[in-house]
C-alpha cells in the first residue's frame, strides 16, 4: 500500500509538469490546427538556461532558494518566451497558408536545427545541477512509509500556481478573450478588429513559458538532462495532450496528471525499463479509441 501511495505521489509530481508542457501542444492546436513539434526542444532548452542561470547567481554569491529560484523562473521564462516567438516567425507564419504538411515538416526541421545546436554550444555530454531543496516529509503508512520531499512539493504547487495563473488569463483577461475569439473562428476575429497574427505570436510564447517552467521544475527533480531530453519529454507530453483532448488547456491538465500517475505505476508494479513503451502504447490506443481525447469533442467531417 505504502509503494503505490508512493508512486501515486511520484506520479502527480511528474504530471504536473506533463500537463504544463501539454498547454503548449493544446494552445497551438486549438489557435491553428497544427502541432509544434519544436515544443519539445523548448523545454530543453529551458532546462539549460534553468541551470545556466543558477550557475551565474551561485557564482555572485546569491544563497537565498526563494530569490535564486525566482531570478531563475523569470530568466528563463522571458528568453524562452523569445525562443517561441521566433519558432513561430520563422517555422510557422511564412507557411501559415501553405498546405497543412508543410509547416508540420518545418516544425520537425526546427526541432532538429534546436538539438544541434545546443550539441553544438553545450556539448553532448549530459550535465546537471547540485539538489537546491533538501529535507522530505516523512508519513507512516502502517509499517512502511511515504517520503514527500520538499523538492516535490514545490513543483506541485509551482505547477498548480502556473495552471491556474493561465487559467486566469485566458478566461478573464482581453489576451484571453482574443485567443478564446480567434480559436473558434479565426477569420471573423480578424474582421472584428483583433490581429490575429499577434494573438498566434502570443500563444507561442505563452506556451514557451509553460515549458520554461516545466524545464526548471524538472531540472531541480532529476538535476540532470541533455540535448536530447525534448524529444522524449515532448512525445511524452503530446501524448498527454491528446489524451486529454488536444485543444482543451482543462484536458491537456487532466492528461498530463493521468499520464504521470499511470507511468509511475507501471514503473512501480511491472518494471521502470518499459515505462517509454508503455507511454507510447497508450498514445496510440487512445488514437485508436477515442482519438478527440477525454474532453475534447469530436471533429465532424463536412461533406
Amino acid at each position: 500500500m505504502d509503494a503505490l501511495l508512493q508512486q501515486m505521489i511520484n506520479g502527480l509530481t511528474l504530471g504536473s509538469v506533463y500537463g504544463l508542457i501539454a498547454i503548449g501542444y493544446t494552445m497551438v492546436y486549438g489557435i491553428i490546427g497544427m502541432i509544434n513539434f519544436a515544443h519539445g526542444e523548448v523545454y530543453m532548452i529551458s532546462a539549460y538556461l534553468a541551470a545556466i542561470t543558477m550557475a551565474l547567481l551561485a557564482f555572485f554569491g546569491l544563497e537565498s532558494f526563494p530569490l535564486i529560484i525566482l531570478g531563475t523562473l523569470l530568466f528563463t521564462i522571458a528568453v524562452t518566451g523569445v525562443y517561441g516567438f521566433v519558432i513561430e516567425r520563422i517555422a510557422y507564419k511564412p507557411l501559415r497558408n501553405s498546405t497543412r504538411l508543410a509547416p508540420l515538416i518545418s516544425a520537425i526541421g526546427m526541432s532538429l536545427i534546436l538539438q544541434n545546436y545546443v550539441q553544438i554550444s553545450q556539448g553532448a555530454r549530459q550535465q546537471g545541477i547540485p539538489t537546491l531543496l533538501d529535507g522530505a516529509i516523512k508519513l507512516q503508512i502502517g509499517d512502511g512509509f511515504v517520503q514527500l520531499t520538499y523538492t516535490k512539493v514545490f513543483i506541485l504547487v509551482a505547477s498548480l500556481l502556473g495552471m491556474a495563473l493561465l487559467t486566469y488569463v485566458i478566461q478573464r483577461t482581453k489576451l484571453g478573450r482574443m485567443c478564446r475569439a480567434t480559436q473558434q473562428d479565426r477569420k471573423m476575429a480578424s474582421i472584428l478588429g483583433i490581429n490575429t497574427d499577434r494573438v498566434i505570436s502570443y500563444v507561442f510564447v505563452i506556451g514557451a513559458a509553460m515549458a520554461a517552467l516545466a524545464g526548471v521544475l524538472i531540472t531541480m527533480n532529476y538535476g540532470t538532462f541533455d540535448f536530447y531530453a525534448g524529444f522524449i519529454i515532448g512525445v511524452k507530453a503530446f501524448t498527454a495532450a491528446v489524451l486529454g483532448g488536444i485543444g482543451s488547456l482543462p484536458g491537456a491538465m487532466l492528461g498530463g496528471l493521468i499520464l504521470g500517475v499511470a507511468e509511475a505505476q507501471f514503473s512501480g508494479v511491472i518494471n521502470t525499463d518499459y515505462k517509454d513503451v508503455f507511454s507510447f502504447s497508450l498514445l496510440v490506443l487512445i488514437l485508436i479509441f477515442r482519438p478527440q481525447g477525454l474532453l475534447g469533442r469530436p471533429h465532424v467531417a463536412k461533406v
